[in-house]
């Protein structure tokens, strides 16, 4: 079987029945957090990577060239859910680590107790919508990805962005855009979205694709802090 690191450092190409799968190296080794295949090559435990429940890798998949690297970073992830892609983010930071923001108390619970067998995640119960709330647990960060299912999508990012995101760094959001407006075109969402992001907040959108293949209506963009 075939190995090969991607662009993104830790994140790996498994050639498997010819097909190029996604996977990172399995940070606790027998474990699986969303019933996703465990592959081991030359003593080397690897998790796929599913890009249809995974925005991230979705992005990397559809062909988008300025996905930030992992490795080492500090993240802020508003909208953890049940750890999906933080736990791949974890599998890949190695001195990095993620605070993971969350709303519903009952999917918490569930990443809380895949947080206690990753040693660099720290499950946040909050409301991303107001930053403030959490500024005694986290510092600045490298880097924001958001992956959330509210109407004012772009602020939330915004407003994370000025109280957290370090100058020069990096961020991540998916839009959903029947989360947003169901009346508007997916298109005219994603343009709204990134004229919030650039026009009242002062974030420079470095990149923008649609994840039709993965994930209809939902678009990722790469944001820029001047």
């Amino acid at each position: 079987m075939q190995v090969k690191e991607t662009m993104i450092r830790g994140m790996y190409q498994l050639k498997i029945d010819q097909k190029n799968r996604l996977a990172t190296q399995n940070k606790v080794p027998g474990t699986s957090v969303y019933g996703e295949r465990l592959i081991k090559v030359d003593n080397e435990e690897y998790r796929l990577w599913d890009p249809f429940r995974s925005k991230f890798a979705a992005a990397y998949l559809s062909g988008m060239k300025l996905l930030p690297q992992l490795k080492g970073k500090n993240i802020l992830y508003l909208g953890v859910s049940t750890g999906t892609t933080p736990s791949h983010f974890s599998d890949i930071l190695d001195d990095g680590f993620i605070y993971g923001v969350e709303f519903s108390p009952k999917v918490m619970r569930k990443f809380y107790r895949l947080a206690e067998e990753r040693s660099n995640m720290i499950p946040i119960l909050a409301d991303a919508r107001r930053p403030e709330e959490y500024s005694s647990y986290v510092f600045d960060v490298d880097l924001i990805y958001q992956d959330v299912s509210q109407p004012e999508q772009a602020t939330i990012f915004g407003r994370n962005a000025q109280e957290y995101l370090k100058p020069g760094g990096v961020g991540v959001i998916a839009i959903k855009s029947q989360s947003i407006d169901v009346s508007l075109e997916p298109e005219e969402v994603f343009s709204n979205q990134m004229k919030v992001l650039e026009d009242d907040f002062g974030l420079q959108v470095l990149e923008s694709s649609t994840i039709d293949a993965f994930e209809k209506k939902h678009a990722v963009m790469i944001i820029k802090k001047a």
